[in-house]
């Protein structure tokens, strides 16, 4: 059976790939326009226990990253299933990456770490949110996933999908939990409409 002189290939440009879209994940929050400061209505401190979790998650698929390993083979002697997989962590990647970016910018003063309320709230439903109601969550989970996958760290990856997942729910619940209080029966059939972080699952 003849070897391919790139055993590799495939894993590395998935790998800086997913790499790249890191970089234009932090762009964009570290360089997006900032609106006018909006005067807070009311936060809920609880969603920084769920960013916490959510953070460990990250912290456990990058805890092997640089390693050689993440360049080794899912299956010896299948380049089909190589670039196959490659083909599909890069489109999870890119696709997080958009679903964050028209999220944040959707959100515009309204964005913030802690859940919270500011005066004027208005309840977007437009852009990603008519798809799911937490379009950053979906697209964080997304890059999680596909750093996942790139680094080839399977129990890694597993923790850090079991930190994720309740750190997340956390965060969902804690800030439509201010979403019900300020927008009442409106937010419910919005919520019953849309999907909060998975269409089909959640």
């Amino acid at each position: 059976m003849a070897i391919s002189p790139t055993p590799h290939l495939a894993a590395r440009v998935a790998f800086y790939a997913v790499i790249v879209c890191w970089w234009i994940f932090g762009l964009t929050f570290w360089l997006r326009k900032r609106p006018p400061r909006a005067r807070e209505a009311k936060r809920d401190w609880t969603s920084l226990i769920g960013l916490s979790l959510q953070a460990a998650g990250y912290l456990c698929v990058w805890s092997f990253p640089l390693r050689q390993k993440q360049f080794s083979r899912v299956a010896a002697g299948s380049p089909a299933v190589e670039w196959g997989l490659a083909v599909l962590t890069v489109a999870m990647a890119v696709a997080s990456v958009w679903l964050v970016n028209a999220a944040a910018r959707r959100l515009g003063k309204q964005w913030a770490l802690a859940a919270r309320l500011v005066e004027g709230h208005t309840l977007i439903q437009g852009g990603p949110y008519r798809f799911v109601r937490n379009p950053i969550y979906t697209g964080m989970f997304g890059m999680l996933l596909s750093t996942g996958l790139v680094a080839r760290q399977w129990f890694p990856l597993l923790v850090a999908i079991v930190l994720f997942i309740p750190g997340t729910y956390i965060r969902i619940r804690s800030e439509e939990r201010l979403l019900r209080q300020a927008f009442g029966p409106e937010f419910e059939a919005y919520a019953r409409n849309v999907p909060a972080l998975i269409p089909g699952i959640y």
